[in-house]
């Protein structure tokens, strides 16, 4: 009786020869996970740009967009038919499917822009947060009147240097545990975030902030030109704190069926991304009601009590960071090295394998490596490192990042995509008011970008380049 019970539990395999676990709670918990992320801690700066109106607008309008588009990508996981139809595992396979080689080409271009981007983001993001543990406990030890200017550059290079060695993983699949760690700690500083700036609005018996956000005049010391541009910025900055789509795809292909895997993605979209939004709109609010339009381009470093407690928020994005570089960075690695072996398929650079023992690993293992591997992923992290250090702009690396993916990734594609597979006539209500979506979303994501770089050429005249302060 028992072996018939133990027979009975006979794993399902899908139609592709996988079996998948994932339910609507594992693939809300994955969403959860990839849209909450360093962008978080800039929401407060963003709001403040826009003031009490158009802030709070601009949180909600981002996370419908990326909610209405999620629905039409999830529909897309298999083709032609959304149910039966044949899956795709992963986001470009579903732009091949649905479209061809020429917008693939748009989406990988746009997708690597962004994981390359985010890797430099993350490294100026690092840097900052160490520099407000060394200020935090200054302020402590010596009074909160003390000068306590750090530099960090010695930082980014620190953190490269971590990189580096964790860039010879072979693969994303052995960075399991250090991603599991990272999620833990993007929740970690964010609850603390919202924690702290709560208890300033406490402490200060009142909100702060205006309804049209900074002000312009010689007060202020803030100009109408800007205004503007940290204005347009602040849509990037929010843009990128929803950034999601890249991974829908992957999320929904760990989803096991029946029900079918759109209705599945689609409810764990709408739990994920509502949890998201009422965490993003409460600390956007409660940060810009604790410090107004002073508000610090990341919320954290704007805190000095209890320091104990800002440390530990500040640890948590570092330790965040250091294993969310690797997951933007191992996709890199593998794509550029499947194009070099295949290029050049007889080259010891490129296939010759080399073994060093681990002497503290037990059962003789080794790390293997190519020297493509360790010169390649190298330079590239260095390379990163490099630009870092020379644009070290939190909020408008943040504001490019989400105007650059902003548009093609979470509307341009999901939308053409949809439109295809669902056979939308041309000239039809729905076209139309897709195609205005469209429209809207590309207008600001120029706007997006324009501000983020004009902001970054404003702030280069201010800055030495290498060094970064806080």
């Amino acid at each position: 009786m028992d072996v018939e019970k133990v027979e009975r539990k006979e794993v399902e395999v899908d139609d592709d020869g996988r079996v998948r676990t994932g339910t609507v709670w594992t693939a809300t918990t994955h969403a959860i996970t990839a849209v909450i992320g360093s962008g978080v801690l800039a929401l407060p700066w963003s709001v403040a740009q826009m003031g009490w109106v158009l802030g709070p607008l601009a949180l909600i309008g981002c996370a419908y967009i990326t909610y209405y588009t999620a629905v039409l990508l999830s529909d897309c996981y298999r083709t032609p038919d959304p149910v039966h139809g044949k899956r795709n595992h992963t986001y470009m396979d579903v732009v091949r499917s649905c479209l061809g080689p020429r917008d693939v080409v748009v989406c990988g271009l746009a997708q690597y822009a962004i994981l390359s981007g985010t890797m430099v983001g993350y490294t100026i993001t690092t840097a900052t947060s160490i520099m407000a543990v060394a200020r935090t406990d200054c302020h402590h030890h010596r009074g909160h009147d003390a000068a306590c200017a750090s530099s960090g550059t010695m930082y980014m290079v620190v953190f490269g240097l971590v990189e580096v060695v964790l860039s010879q993983f072979p693969s994303l699949e052995k960075l399991t545990l250090i991603s599991v760690v990272a999620a833990v700690m993007s929740c970690t500083y964010s609850l603390v975030g919202l924690f702290l700036s709560a208890a300033k609005v406490a402490s200060n018996h009142a909100a702060h902030g205006t309804l049209l956000g900074v002000k312009i005049g010689a007060a202020a010391s803030v100009s109408a030109s800007t205004k503007t541009w940290h204005s347009l910025q602040a849509l990037g900055n929010i843009a990128f704190a929803y950034t999601y789509s890249m991974l829908l795809i992957e999320i929904q292909d760990t989803v096991k069926s029946p029900p079918s895997e759109n209705v599945t993605m689609k409810k764990a979209s709408f739990y994920g991304i509502g949890v998201t939004t009422i965490f993003y709109v409460s600390l956007g609010c409660i940060g810009y009601a604790a410090f107004g339009n002073a508000v610090p381009g990341n919320v954290l470093t704007g805190f000095d009590e209890p320091f104990w407690l800002v440390d530990v928020a500040n640890v948590a994005v570092v330790i965040h960071l250091v294993g969310a570089y690797q997951v933007y960075a191992q996709p890199i690695f593998a794509c550029y090295e499947k194009w070099l072996a295949t290029r050049w398929p007889g080259s010891g650079f490129f296939h010759h394998e080399y073994a060093v023992r681990l002497p503290l690993a037990g059962g003789g293992r080794a790390a293997r490596f190519t020297m493509c591997k360790l010169v390649v992923r190298t330079a590239f992290v260095a390379a990163t490192t490099v630009v870092s250090l020379m644009l070290p702009f939190f909020n408008a690396v943040l504001g490019l990042l989400g105007a650059i993916a902003f548009w093609p990734l979470t509307v341009y594609l999901p939308v053409t995509m949809y439109i295809a597979q669902a056979k939308v006539a041309p000239g039809s209500r729905k076209w139309v008011a897709l195609q205005a979506l469209n429209v809207g979303a590309l207008v600001v994501s120029l706007l997006a970008a324009v501000g983020s770089v004009a902001d970054m050429v404003q702030r280069l005249g201010h800055v030495t380049i290498f060094q970064t302060q806080l």
